[in-house]
């Protein structure tokens, strides 16, 4: 990179200054390939490149494509991918409802997730995997079918920088809608803030795991949220319902709105052990590369 192109770049660890750099597809680029140049920095070095360059070895694997040099230095079982082999299919499921549309000192949550989803599609196109879409709220609005075709990444795009968060959504429901579409085992990728009644929601990751989906739930959260850091009247509103809102006194409010989530988010944490999903958990101010070094982190653990 030269001095002006450094100079006129933007900073990688602020996703507001990314995301009005330009388009999703540019801002993925940026943070992918800065991640993989920036991982003898990162605190997930080595993540991706196992993840890039080798799969976990399943049964019915041939033999002949296991890299024993890897099982020397990590005791582990990988297999060579070839450059005309599709590691997996893939699907990004965003959650476009009304709550994700909330932002007040960071990029919206929708925002945010948007981007970090051109950025895996990005990335998995890149490794040769087959990437899909389904984008939501209270109905399944976009659907693209996972490919490799040289197309779909300008397509999935597309449908991204279109997509404008709506109104209610029941993520059961969708789920219930989703889950006889995905064809074939697939890994999904949930982008959302996950905020729906637990009890549905247990029952929907179930069904994905009970059809031998792998899912990786990247939870899309404000700082606000889990901190609310309000002290004035605030006039709070509900995102996903027209002409609701409410004045409230927030020194009143926070200490049984802080008990309410933390449960909520126990309660979360159990549902995603118990069903074998993995959550990460992220801030709309955390760095987009950060979030993708954490997911890297859990892709090459495997099962």
């Amino acid at each position: 990179m030269t001095d002006s192109a450094a100079e006129n770049a933007p900073p990688l660890d602020d996703p507001a200054a990314l995301a009005r750099f330009g388009r999703l597809d540019v801002v993925a680029r940026l943070i992918v390939e800065g991640y993989m140049m920036g991982q003898h920095k990162s605190p997930f070095k080595g993540s991706s490149v196992e993840f890039v360059e080798h799969r976990q070895y399943y049964p019915g694997d041939e033999i002949r494509h296991i890299d024993w040099r890897a099982y020397g230095k990590t005791g582990k079982y990988y297999v060579k991918e070839f450059e005309d082999e599709t590691n997996l299919r893939c699907y990004l499921l965003l959650d476009a409802s009304g709550s994700m549309g909330y932002g007040q000192s960071t990029l919206t949550k929708f925002e945010y997730a948007r981007q970090m989803a051109a950025a895996l599609a990005y990335l998995l196109m890149r490794q040769r995997d087959a990437v899909g879409l389904c984008l939501f709220d209270r109905k399944l609005r976009t659907m693209l079918e996972p490919s490799t075709n040289a197309t779909q990444f300008p397509r999935l795009i597309d449908a991204l920088q279109t997509a404008t968060p709506g109104r209610e959504t029941s993520l059961s429901r969708v789920f219930e809608d989703i889950l006889p579409r995905l064809k074939r085992r697939s890994l999904i990728v949930l982008l959302s803030d996950l905020f729906d009644r637990i009890e549905p929601l247990q029952t929907a990751l179930k069904r994905f795991r009970h059809y031998h989906h792998e899912v990786v739930v990247l939870q899309t959260i404000a700082p606000e949220e889990e901190e609310f850091p309000f002290s004035r009247p605030t006039q709070f509103e509900n995102l996903e319902r027209d002409n609701n809102r409410l004045l409230v006194d927030p020194h009143r409010l926070r200490k049984h709105y802080l008990e309410q989530y933390q449960q909520f988010d126990e309660q979360l944490e159990r549902v995603c052990r118990k069903t074998g999903v993995d959550r990460v958990k992220v801030s709309t101010s955390q760095p987009f590369a950060e979030t993708l070094g954490r997911y890297l982190a859990y892709r090459s653990r495997g099962r």
